[in-house]
């Protein structure tokens, strides 16, 4: 099934993400992860290609399989195309079909090296483009609220991501935010440039104070007052910051999907726990306004 027929038929998309283990642990510890996630209800869950976007030792394709295949899910597998050429691309989408997924979020994928490095795959709309060509898949793409941090002109991000539905995506994820007025001025920005394709919200619960500093750093998302705030009250009370960036995240779903958002997707870092606290607290809402969508 492609996900973009998933919002057609809902009001609110609700999915979840979740990365591979380390190449050096067992596959085997990702199984309780998925079966507790398997339990809310999710309208799909997606897999990353794991630290680094490897190319050389990808587990994405094998634990979408468990997720489509044992579970009854659909499943969004990550194919990111940074140093691959044709060959290696065409085994993976290979690899993703026989285990029956549908669906991929073709991503560049990071620099490891100098820009030579890149391979015949030089961005996400060349991976789109292939892929749509040589696949018969869904295609999700990333877009970025408050610009890709390597975009030296953030007006013309969303220059790139017109041109990658353009290419062939079917709808977007959106990068982690914490201010949903940058997200809303995103999406007039994305209206006025006429995209029509759905934009899914990532939202993450922070649960410690490090974690926050390295992914701010690496994705460079501002930080409100309000949840600064909160991160040097409880930065040294590990429950009390876990609830408190919780509760956060909830105040952000709520407000996104009673302002008509098209979807959530939610970055579990593999934590089945913030993940149900998280649904049990929306789960009423998704289920009034979804169910309004069929009637």
């Amino acid at each position: 099934m492609r996900i973009r027929n998933l919002f057609d038929e809902r009001e609110v998309v609700y999915s979840f993400e979740i990365f591979p283990p380390k190449p050096d642990f067992p596959i085997d510890t990702i199984y309780s992860t998925i079966e507790e996630l398997s339990g809310l209800k999710a309208d799909y869950i997606s897999v990353t290609y794991g630290a680094g976007g490897s190319t050389t030792s990808n587990r994405t394709a094998e634990i979408a399989s468990i997720i489509k295949n044992n579970y009854g899910i659909e499943a969004l597998a990550h194919l990111t195309c940074v140093g691959s050429n044709e060959e290696k691309i065409d085994s993976i989408l290979n690899d993703l079909r026989c285990k029956n997924i549908d669906n991929i979020l073709a991503l560049r994928g990071d620099i490891l090296g100098d820009v030579g490095s890149l391979g015949i795959f030089k961005n996400s709309q060349d991976i789109i483009s292939y892929s749509k060509k040589n696949g018969n898949f869904g295609i999700a793409a990333a877009c970025y609220p408050e610009g890709h941090i390597e975009s030296k002109d953030k007006s013309k991000d969303i220059d790139v991501l017109k041109l990658k539905e353009e290419c062939g995506a079917d709808y977007f994820v959106t990068q982690l935010f914490f201010d949903n007025n940058l997200f809303y001025d995103f999406l007039n920005k994305v209206e006025q440039k006429g995209i029509k394709s759905p934009i899914q919200a990532g939202i993450m619960p922070v649960i410690n104070k490090k974690q926050i500093e390295r992914i701010t750093s690496l994705c460079g998302a501002q930080l409100p007052h309000k949840f600064i705030k909160i991160i040097n009250k409880y930065e040294h009370d590990k429950d009390a910051l876990r609830d408190a960036g919780i509760a956060y995240a909830l105040d952000q779903i709520v407000d996104l999907i009673s302002s008509g958002v098209r979807g959530i997707h939610l970055y579990t870092m593999n934590n089945p726990y913030i993940a149900k606290t998280i649904t049990d607290g929306i789960d009423s809402i998704l289920n009034s306004i979804n169910r309004k969508k069929v009637v």
